[in-house]
């Protein structure tokens, strides 16, 4: 096969080559493939690199790495970007996960939730640092934005336990040195024993699979102390269904971001005032992922030729 040449458009040494559209589509079809399976030692070709790979197989004799990224650019398919995909292991996954969307829709088991009976999504950030930064953080000036220095010493770090109530935009939370049983179970009893959980009608906690409120134990264990909790178990890799993961991204954002406390007292009083500041402006999330929107996406990734996958 000869190499391609290109047309010229236009007179002189910088005029801009033209090639003909099979050209194109081999070069798009070269960028889709994986270097691994070609014998290349990449994961991931760069415009440069298709460009000369494109010229040793002879599909073109002369082509330049900023023709080959316009040509990508413009096209539906972006063979240099990614996403982390996990498949999933439930087998029950819809099943658990309607659960979870039905009481966000204010039902259960197919009738509407009553008056007294609220919703708790509950979870935990862990390993939360104090970095004690080496230079103290300047402010912004006339075109910059903060310096904030990298190196830093570690001020020790702390765990944050928090739930928010989805009917009624509350949060409660506390900092623990350690998760675990204990941890949470004083958590539960921050939020059960006052009003109005201590006298409502049910009290459903959406959780995921952390080992200190797994299975049928974690059930056990929580109704026999407060019998009007339903703890309902998410599906394995699905806390992109629990409404508290909202919170914690608002709180990464505004309060750990950038990371600059003097002392892990200093991380866990700013977290706290936070939280209190949080719930004199907080609203419920307007959640609007249903249960047939889970059909849908389900059903449409169970089409794809490598199988069932959700996003990480």
């Amino acid at each position: 096969m000869s190499a391609w040449k290109g047309w010229k458009i236009g007179p002189g040494p910088d005029a801009r080559p033209v090639f003909p559209p099979k050209v194109m589509v081999q070069i798009k079809a070269l960028a889709c493939e994986l270097p691994s399976e070609t014998g290349v030692p990449l994961s991931r070709f760069s415009s440069e690199e298709i460009a000369t790979e494109a010229m040793e197989r002879g599909i073109v004799a002369q082509i330049s790495g900023s023709t080959v990224w316009r040509w990508l650019h413009e096209d539906a398919i972006k063979p240099w970007q990614y996403r982390s995909w996990i498949f999933p292991r439930d087998p029950h996954f819809e099943e658990k996960a309607g659960r979870v969307l039905d009481l966000y829709q204010g039902s259960w088991g197919g009738l509407p939730l009553g008056a007294d009976e609220y919703v708790i999504s509950a979870d935990e950030k862990t390993s939360i640092q104090a970095r004690q930064r080496k230079h103290k953080t300047l402010g912004p000036s006339r075109g910059a934005g903060q310096r904030v220095e990298f190196e830093y010493r570690r001020g020790g770090a702390l765990n944050y336990m928090a739930v928010w109530d989805v009917r009624r935009a509350k949060i409660f939370g506390r900092c623990e040195a350690k998760t675990g049983i204990l941890a949470f179970d004083r958590l539960v009893h921050d939020v059960m024993s006052q009003e109005p959980y201590c006298s409502a009608k049910r009290v459903f906690w959406i959780v995921d699979n952390g080992s200190s409120h797994r299975g049928q134990p974690s059930i056990n264990r929580l109704q026999e102390k407060w019998p009007k909790i339903v703890l309902v178990h998410l599906p394995i890799h699905a806390s992109w269904l629990n409404q508290i993961e909202i919170y914690f991204s608002i709180l990464q954002r505004k309060v750990l971001t950038p990371n600059d406390f003097p002392s892990l007292k200093a991380l866990e009083e700013r977290i706290y005032k936070f939280q209190e500041h949080y719930e004199n402006i907080a609203k419920t999330f307007k959640w609007k992922f249903t249960r047939e929107n889970l059909s849908t996406v389900l059903n449409k990734l169970s089409q794809q030729p490598h199988g069932l996958a959700l996003a990480a």
